[in-house]
């Protein structure tokens, strides 16, 4: 096949798999109340952080993972407990108290699990090894273009919505990743058990 059959065939998994529309959410209630340069960076770094520790993970993570002894499953239950405690203390902040902004906010939690997690780690590792390195770089190098698109243009979306819109919305969405966190620690469990 050629390298524009292998790209197609590989974009479509990692922009499932990252679902960056899916993190949007979850992006504004994190980022709730800082400032546009601050977004900005944190935008920058998640996008950074996500595309380093995939293209590191198609490259290393097999021989990573076999040094270690973790499994697949065991760093989709990891993720899955992160992505849970960052959800309930999104969840049962009260009023305006906002949690400080880390500096560390776009690497972890935006960068890695949500936009680099087990899903787009594996998903690219699988296809690396089906389909070679090179499409599946330039698809990812695509999704994750397209992923920073997305967090550039949520500002636009918090000023349609209002900041109680804004704010209700955030509150799902952390429930929203709440149940994420579960699913990943169940197919994590699951696939243990199997």
């Amino acid at each position: 096949m050629d390298f524009l059959t292998l790209f197609t065939m590989s974009i479509i998994p990692i922009m499932v798999a990252m679902d960056a529309p899916g993190v949007l959410p979850i992006y504004i209630s994190l980022t709730e109340g800082l400032a546009p340069s601050e977004r900005k960076k944190i935008i920058r770094q998640s996008i950074i952080t996500a595309f380093l520790i995939t293209i590191s993970f198609v490259f290393l993570g097999k021989a990573v993972f076999n040094a270690l002894e973790i499994l697949i499953e065991d760093f989709m239950i990891a993720g899955g407990i992160l992505l849970l405690i960052i959800s309930i203390v999104d969840i049962l902040r009260f009023g305006d108290k906002k949690l400080a902004a880390s500096s560390t906010l776009g690497a972890v939690p935006l960068g890695t699990p949500l936009i680099a997690g087990p899903a787009t780690l594996t998903t690219t590792l699988i296809l690396a090894g089906n389909y070679g390195y090179a499409p599946v770089i330039a698809s990812l190098v695509v999704n994750i273009l397209f992923a920073w698109i997305i967090f550039e243009k949520a500002e636009a979306l918090i000023k349609l919505m209002g900041i109680n819109g804004a704010r209700a919305f955030a509150k799902v969405a952390a429930l929203l990743l709440a149940a994420i966190a579960v699913k990943l620690i169940r197919l994590g469990i699951t696939r243990i058990i199997e």
